[in-house]
């Protein structure tokens, strides 16, 4: 894994500055303060303030990145140009016009929309192509199901599907999955990361650290997945073309690259 594509993304309420420190040092690969759902209506203009407060100086080389959830431009105004500011995730996103306006409010500052509506799903290439400071796209499946009605967790599947081929048509790195609700069932976890990654995604955020190390495992490919993509590279050096292997595995450009891609994920390097 690179500096490009952190894994795991620590949701962390922005009214708590202890516990983002805290975080911060916890091994997610990103941070989330969340100005947004995490905060009641009372301790906004606070978590404002302690985010700004946190992020006037860059972050030390130990410490891990921040990515802001905002509510609106005022949030926005507030962080940008901050030394410490990765990024803003933008919720409830539903046309590229939302996307125009924070990008002129901020510039120069990676975003990141949430599609949570039936609405944001529908326009999800136009977001993820809106600007060039948009760095990825990513769903709010807590709203999003209750705007669909969804009861059961596949009703999603296609509307994540939607996102991933967004992401990758707009030029956008894979998109991370949203959060697993429940911090106390790590199986269940691990089995719907195994889905998420079946569908294209990489990496997942959090909402507690004792979910990280399960989402971590889940996205680094296997030993043997790496295994397997090196035989893959390996070959390609040998023989140039579309070639099958002595097990029957068929052998093209496409398959190296997605192999070239696994031993990059695993730290492998190409």
């Amino acid at each position: 894994m690179t500096a490009e594509t952190p894994l795991t993304w620590l949701y962390v309420p922005g009214d708590r500055p202890d516990v983002v420190r805290k975080a911060r040092d916890s091994g997610a690969d990103m941070v989330i303060v969340d100005l947004e759902d995490a905060v009641p209506a009372d301790r906004k203009e606070y978590a404002r303030s302690a985010a700004v407060e946190l992020l006037s100086d860059p972050a030390s080389p130990t410490q891990a990145p921040v990515h802001v959830r905002v509510n609106d431009e005022t949030d926005v105004l507030a962080l940008a140009g901050l030394a410490g500011l990765a990024g803003l995730r933008l919720p409830k996103i539903t046309h590229a016009a939302s996307v125009h306006h924070i990008a002129a409010l901020a510039p120069g500052v990676a975003l990141c929309p949430l599609l949570e509506s039936a609405l944001g799903i529908e326009h999800a290439y136009s977001v993820a192509g809106a600007h060039p400071q948009v760095r990825s796209i990513a769903l709010g499946e807590a709203d999003l199901r209750a705007d669909l009605g969804v009861r059961e967790d596949a009703g999603l599947d296609w509307s994540r599907s939607r996102v991933v081929v967004a992401a990758r048509a707009a030029g956008l790195a894979p998109p991370t999955q949203s959060v697993f609700p429940d911090v106390r069932d790590l199986d269940g976890l691990w089995r719907s990361c195994a889905h998420g990654r079946a569908l294209g995604f990489l990496g997942r955020a959090a909402i507690h650290p004792r979910q990280l190390p399960v989402i971590e495992r889940a996205f680094r490919p296997t030993q043997q997945e790496v295994e397997a993509a090196q035989e893959i590279v390996e070959a390609a050096r040998v023989e140039a073309g579309a070639q099958a292997l002595p097990d029957g595995r068929f052998v093209d450009a496409a398959v190296v690259a997605q192999a070239h891609r696994t031993l990059a994920l695993a730290g492998r390097g190409r």
